[in-house]
């Protein structure tokens, strides 16, 4: 009896409060685990909106900036022979132009890489990359030969921008030969209307209006752009992406779509003017005239974390982070 009476235990009052502080031990690490957690996955949304943002800006920016660039200085005075192609939107020389509404470079849908209605479109023109120096031009023959070592980066069926600090001229290419680097060109549709490359542009005759650049002068791809809004068909990171199609080298298929940043769902675009005191969406720039006009672009994106539920406000936007971004491109080759 008496060893049972020195034995010692918890009771069970002692054993519930034990428990209890136990409990609320593990529950504060719980609690901490979890918000270091949600403060990690809203870093890194964070994180993903800039980014997403950044990259934006500077690829856009990139193509703005080249806008209307003939390497000649000559964009105004742009003489255009091409033929056959209907109302493609890369044949018709335009170095900037915008919609608001319907756009002939994409369908507007809900299919996969169709652009998003209520979001702007904006077209691009200029040079592809520096051009190669033209060596001897033959108008009535439709030659040219270039200056240049090596190879230059020129397919059969590519659409050309020649220019001197006269005029420039858009044709497409017919036949190139890599041995002697050089471009012949002929008139029929989807083609050229006549050989003739002066301006203004006649296609009233197979010669229209003869004009052979002279040496030195200059020609390369014609680089066509057009950036848009489009589905994605991912739902899971917000089902939209920024898109840019392009103007290919030669071949049987005239554009490619490109997926440049996906989590950009909105874009917006309005335009300044030289002269004109007024920040103003496509849908008041009504002529060409009003088009050449334009000098700046005011670009306004809206960008999403592609994460879901990291915002503070879980209810809305399922709960992704969203920000929008406003930047004022200058347009370097319409800056008087």
């Amino acid at each position: 009896m008496k060893n049972m009476r020195t034995q010692k235990g918890f009771t069970l009052v002692e054993l519930m409060v034990s428990l209890l502080l136990g409990l609320v031990v593990i529950g504060g690490v719980i609690s901490v685990l979890v918000s270091n957690r949600n403060s990690y996955r809203t870093n890194e949304g964070l994180s993903q909106v800039q980014e997403t943002a950044r990259t934006t800006f500077e690829m856009l920016a990139r193509d703005l900036r080249q806008t209307g660039g003939t390497g000649c200085d000559n964009a105004r005075r742009m003489g255009n022979v091409l033929t056959g192609y209907g109302s493609a939107w890369w044949s018709t020389w335009a170095s900037v132009q915008g919609f608001d509404g319907t756009d002939s470079a994409v369908t507007t849908g809900t299919a996969w890489t169709q652009r998003v209605s209520g979001t702007d479109t904006l077209h691009m023109s200029s040079i592809d990359g520096g051009g190669y120096p033209i060596n001897v031009h033959s108008a009535a023959a439709a030659t040219m030969t270039l200056n240049v070592t090596g190879t230059a980066a020129l397919s059969n069926g590519d659409i050309l921008l020649a220019c001197d600090f006269d005029h420039a001229a858009i044709f497409k290419l017919g036949t190139f030969t890599a041995a002697t680097n050089t471009i012949t060109y002929t008139t029929g549709a989807p083609g050229n209307c006549s050989k003739g490359l002066g301006f203004p542009t006649d296609c009233g005759s197979g010669t229209g209006n003869a004009y052979s650049f002279p040496r030195n002068s200059w020609v390369g791809r014609l680089q066509a752009v057009t950036w848009y809004i489009g589905n994605n068909n991912r739902p899971a990171d917000g089902g939209r992406s920024l898109y840019r199609v392009r103007l290919d080298p030669g071949g049987a298929t005239p554009t490619t779509i490109e997926e440049v940043v996906s989590g950009v769902s909105d874009l917006q675009i309005q335009y300044g003017r030289n002269g004109v005191d007024a920040i103003v969406d496509a849908s008041s720039l009504t002529t060409p005239a009003d088009w050449a006009a334009v000098n700046s672009v005011f670009i306004t994106v809206t960008v999403n974390s592609s994460d879901a539920n990291v915002s503070t406000a879980p209810g809305t936007n399922n709960g992704r982070i969203q920000r929008t971004f406003t930047w004022l491109v200058a347009l370097r080759n319409r800056v008087a």
